[in-house]
């Protein structure tokens, strides 16, 4: 092997999920396929579904305020561990990438032009972590599709324990009037980004106040969904 080749091999850019292949140019064909591939799910919520159909039962029986989610995979291994990392251990370069992929997964959004909206943190929360994920997200995926972002649409107007240590009915409650719309959005196509959807019920109160305020359609793009 040639010196130029092999110094090519040694410093080309590793997949950031297995870190053995070269990414092309984030991940490897082979995680993509085994890991990001487009599998059926709820239009709507997204969550994975059977062949052939395209709303879940719960959204049929009780529509949700948002009109559309896509996301990239299910919070499972290995992209729970990325999203992990982002969060938890700072690993803030992760998040161009984790934007750019689902960005890539909502392209065709680019041509309605939507605002990029991130779910906002609390203050509290933003001040222990120093950063909000779904913001770095959103960023990415608006500078990949060329459209809009205003990180200030939307402000987080009361502090609420964490949701994943609730139950359903509760986390509703819970983030009940915990956000307000601080634009002007009448007539708006909202894109809300946030890195995990599990029960819907934050983007369910988001969608609620965005569409209260005159948007006219609202789409989740959400990196993972709970199974």
């Amino acid at each position: 092997m040639s010196l130029h080749r092999a110094l090519s091999r040694r410093l080309a850019v590793r997949c950031a999920i297995c870190a053995i292949e070269s990414g092309e140019p984030l991940i490897c064909r082979g995680c993509a396929a085994d890991f990001l591939a487009l599998t059926p799910r709820c239009t709507r919520c997204a969550i994975s579904l059977p062949h052939g159909t395209d709303v879940c039962g719960a959204c049929l029986h009780d529509p949700p305020s948002f009109d559309a989610t896509l996301t990239l995979a299910d919070y499972t291994a290995p992209i729970d561990g990325l999203i992990l990392a982002l969060k938890f251990g700072h690993r803030l370069q992760l998040a161009p990438l984790l934007g750019a992929l689902l960005a890539e997964r909502a392209r065709a959004l680019a041509t309605l032009r939507p605002v990029l909206v991130p779910v906002p943190l609390a203050f509290e929360r933003l001040a222990e972590r120093g950063f909000n994920q779904s913001f770095e997200i959103a960023r990415a995926i608006a500078r990949t599709l060329d459209v809009p972002f205003d990180a200030g649409a939307l402000t987080r107007v009361r502090h609420a324990p964490a949701q994943a240590s609730l139950p359903l009915d509760a986390r509703r409650r819970n983030i009940r009037g915990a956000f307000a719309v601080r634009r002007n959005v009448r007539g708006l196509r909202v894109a809300v980004v946030d890195d995990v959807m599990t029960t819907g019920s934050t983007l369910e109160e988001i969608a609620r106040v965005l569409k209260q305020a005159g948007a006219d359609h609202v789409t989740n793009l959400v990196v993972a969904r709970t199974p």
